[in-house]
């Protein structure tokens, strides 16, 4: 069984690298590197980041760190770095995350990190990457995503890119004095092969 684990991880390595560099029109997917803990702990606080994201642990820069190195190990989720086309800044990540190979799912999480890259389409092309990683190389059959209802350009850009509202946890979050509803989107594999024709 062990052996089969690492089997599994190595082959799932090897998707990720040769993954690397997928592009879209504004923006590509690469591993996450090193070189990306800063951004990505600077990001990790930002309020309304925090906010939309229902956060409210504050991170060192060595817990970042660390978990991206247990990340890295893992052999149930992908991480990777959104970056510009244009001059290969780093503007925000995205996980692919709890894969269940046998039941053929992942769940999914995406942060921009800054608010000057908010609205440009980014986030919707690097969602559609993400998705091409999932279905076509992954060959997995659903993306779950949990997003909340106090953050509409998120429900927006999620559905631009064909997930589907599937329910609704009522009030599941509480801050800045006020519930938040936590709405539960997918898509699936056929959704996405219909949404490319």
């Amino acid at each position: 069984m062990e052996k089969l684990k690492i089997e599994v991880s190595l082959l799932l390595e090897k998707i990720r690298e040769s993954f690397h560099m997928k592009k879209e029109n504004n923006v590509y997917l690469r591993p996450i590197e090193d070189k990306d803990i800063e951004g990505i702990f600077n990001s990790l606080h930002d309020e309304e980041g925090l906010y939309m994201t229902g956060t409210r642990k504050v991170f060192t820069i060595e817990e970042v760190r660390n978990a991206y190195e247990r990340f890295n190990k893992d052999s149930t989720r992908h991480d990777f770095a959104i970056c510009l086309v244009e001059n290969d800044q780093m503007i925000g990540d995205l996980a692919i995350n709890d894969i269940d190979l046998d039941n053929r799912k992942a769940m999914f999480r995406i942060a921009i990190h800054s608010r000057d890259n908010y609205g440009k389409g980014y986030g919707t092309e690097a969602v559609r990457l993400a998705q091409k990683f999932t279905f076509e190389e992954l060959r997995l059959n659903r993306l779950e995503l949990q997003v909340y209802s106090h953050n509409p350009r998120g429900i927006r850009s999620y559905e631009k890119a064909g997930f589907k509202r599937e329910g609704i946890l009522r009030q599941s979050l509480f801050m800045k004095n006020q519930y938040s509803d936590e709405i539960i989107m997918s898509i699936l594999y056929d959704d996405y092969v219909g949404g490319k024709l």
